[in-house]
């Protein structure tokens, strides 16, 4: 009779060990390899002695382990995503050069990752990025402006795939709250016609065959100011190697590695300070 208790705590002694060993893994993962097989080998013993009937030191096991705990992350990573609250009170005083862009944004952007080349010809084409020259797939990044918090992650798409056109697919700016807008790069000119309210703005065009006007230079540059935290928020994604090396999964599940790093930033990023 008294062993029954002991075997019970054994137990979910045990299972805990393997859990924390397999999320343990799967971080190692994201942040040092892009496929199971590049896992550095002095990490994987110490995984099959803490967790020996789950994690054994072998590609089949790793991939079984990553394909259980790779959702697990993405879900917490969208738990981790939260838009701008508009009624919060905020004093930001903002640029007169930029009194008319929206007071309260989300700043986006994307990243391309390389890809491995599809033997068919055709869909090899379909995902050339000739920004690149290379095999790209293309990730969509929104971020709070005040906060750094990474707000949402669109799904993948072709690396050729224009940014305006992987903003207008997303809905985002349709499913950002009343009174938020957003703002991007050169890539976003005409966001603001896909925002229900017209709250979208992005830097001035070079007239053609002109020269810019000393009043653009100064607008761009207030402009580059605001929307550099999403410059920053993206270097700190693609510090985990499972978005910088090419991705060696044959283009499968991109969206959720994407949403899994997101989710591991948001809760590294310290709050930016109002301005």
């Amino acid at each position: 009779m008294r062993t029954l208790p002991q075997t019970r705590s054994a137990s979910i002694s045990r299972s805990h060990v393997a859990a924390t060993a397999a999320a343990g893994l799967a971080l190692l993962w994201l942040s040092a390899a892009p496929a199971p097989t590049l896992v550095s080998e002095a990490a994987l013993p110490a995984v099959s002695a803490n967790a020996p009937h789950s994690a054994a030191a072998d590609e089949s096991s790793i991939s079984r382990v990553l394909a259980r705990m790779v959702p697990l992350l993405e879900a917490a990573g969208k738990d981790s995503m939260r838009m701008p609250d508009p009624g919060r009170k905020r004093r930001r005083q903002l640029d007169d050069l930029l009194r008319d862009t929206p007071e309260l944004a989300v700043v986006i952007d994307t990243f391309e990752q390389r890809v491995q080349r599809c033997k068919d010809p055709d869909a090899a084409d379909a995902h050339y990025s000739g920004k690149k020259k290379q095999h790209t797939l293309k990730s969509q990044v929104a971020v709070d402006e005040e906060t750094g918090q990474i707000v949402d992650v669109a799904d993948s798409v072709l690396g050729p795939t224009a940014d305006i056109t992987v903003l207008e697919q997303s809905g985002l700016l349709s499913r950002l709250p009343e009174g938020v807008g957003g703002i991007g790069d050169l890539a976003y000119v005409g966001m603001d016609k896909l925002h229900p309210k017209g709250l979208g703005a992005s830097p001035r065009r070079k007239p053609r065959g002109k020269d810019r006007p000393p009043e653009d230079i100064a607008y761009n540059r207030a402009f580059s100011r605001r929307r550099i935290v999403v410059e920053h928020t993206i270097g700190r994604m693609r510090r985990y190697q499972a978005l910088s090396q090419t991705d060696r999964h044959h283009r499968q599940h991109h969206s959720a590695r994407v949403r899994a790093v997101a989710g591991l930033v948001n809760r590294q990023r310290p709050q930016y300070a109002s301005c």
